[in-house]
C-alpha cells in the first residue's frame, strides 16, 4: 500500500472521531469547540428564583429517557456547557445544564470568583436549585426516573455536595472539582463515582484524588476515577485549547462516561 493512502485513511479515521456523534472512541462536537447552533431552549426549572435561566435540550424519541444535570464551571452557563447538553441528548438523555448563577455569567477572574464565593456561601440556595432540577427531570413523561449529574471544576464540587445533602439521584460524575476526604460525610451515599482529574492540575494534587479514591472505598462507594497524564485542568472540556495532547485522554475519558451513564441510569 502507498504512503499517501496510509496518510488518507488516517485523516479519515481523525476526521470520524470529531464528526460522528454516536461512535464510542471519538468526542462530542461541543468539547472540541466544532458545535452547531443550539438546539434546546432555556427553561425555569427553579421557580422560587424567577432570575434562573437553564438550558434544557431533549432527545428523538418517546422514551422514557434517562436524564443529567450538567453543572457549569466557575463562570457560569456559557456556550460550551449548553452545547454539551445538546451533545449528551444526542446520546439519549434528557439533558439540563443547570444555572447556579440566577443567570449571570463571569467574564474574567474577578467576576467568575465573586460568583462561586457568593454562591459557595449559600449552600443550601444550591441544594435547592439542584433539587429543583432532579424534581423537574423526574416529574416529565418522557423520563425514566433516573438522573446524574456532571460538573465541572465549580461545578464538580458543587455536585459532591449535592451527592452528600441533595435529592436522591442516581450518580455523580466530577471533572476536576474540589474533593473531601471523610468517608463518615459519604456513608449514606447510594450511588457511584465517576472521576476524571488532570496530574497536571496545579489545583487538584493527585494525592488529593488519591486520598479521594480511598474515601470512596472506606464508605463501600463504587467509583471509577482516573488520572490522565500530560493534560492539565480543564481538558476535557475544552479540548480545542490543545488537541494535541487533550485528544486521546478526552475520548478515554468519554467513553468512560458514556459506559458509567449507561450502568447507573439504566432501568
Amino acid at each position: 500500500m502507498k504512503k499517501p493512502y496510509l496518510v488518507l485513511l488516517l485523516f479519515a479515521f481523525i476526521g470520524t472521531c470529531f464528526s460522528n456523534e454516536n461512535t464510542d472512541d471519538m468526542l462530542p462536537s461541543s468539547i472540541i469547540g466544532n458545535a452547531g447552533p443550539l438546539q434546546g431552549e432555556a427553561v425555569n426549572y427553579f421557580t422560587s428564583n424567577k432570575l434562573t435561566q437553564g438550558y434544557l435540550a431533549i432527545p428523538e424519541g418517546p422514551g422514557p429517557h434517562p436524564s443529567v444535570i450538567l453543572i457549569h464551571e466557575w463562570n457560569g452557563l456559557a456556550q460550551r456547557v449548553k452545547e454539551t447538553a445538546d451533545s449528551l441528548a444526542k446520546e439519549g438523555y434528557i439533558a439540563l445544564a443547570a444555572d447556579l448563577y440566577s443567570g449571570r455569567v463571569g467574564h474574567n477572574r474577578e467576576e467568575n470568583m465573586q460568583l462561586v464565593q457568593e454562591t459557595l456561601a449559600q449552600p443550601d440556595i444550591l441544594i435547592a436549585n439542584l433539587n429543583a432540577a432532579v424534581q423537574m427531570l423526574k416529574e416529565r413523561d418522557d423520563s425514566n426516573g433516573k438522573v446524574a449529574t456532571i460538573g465541572w471544576c465549580y461545578g464538580g464540587g458543587v455536585a459532591l455536595s449535592f451527592a452528600m445533602g441533595g435529592e436522591h439521584h442516581d450518580g455523580t460524575a466530577i471533572f476536576y472539582g474540589r474533593l473531601l476526604d471523610d468517608p463518615e460525610r459519604l456513608k449514606h451515599v447510594d450511588h457511584g463515582f465517576y472521576g476524571t482529574f488532570a496530574r497536571n492540575d496545579q489545583g487538584i494534587p493527585v494525592e488529593d484524588v488519591e486520598q479521594f479514591v480511598k474515601t470512596l472505598n472506606a464508605a463501600g462507594i463504587s467509583n471509577d476515577i482516573h488520572i490522565y497524564d500530560a493534560v492539565s485542568h480543564g481538558f476535557w472540556l475544552h479540548v480545542d485549547r490543545n488537541p494535541k495532547i487533550n485528544l486521546s485522554p478526552a475520548i478515554d475519558a468519554w467513553i468512560r462516561l458514556k459506559s458509567f451513564l449507561k450502568s447507573n441510569l439504566s432501568i
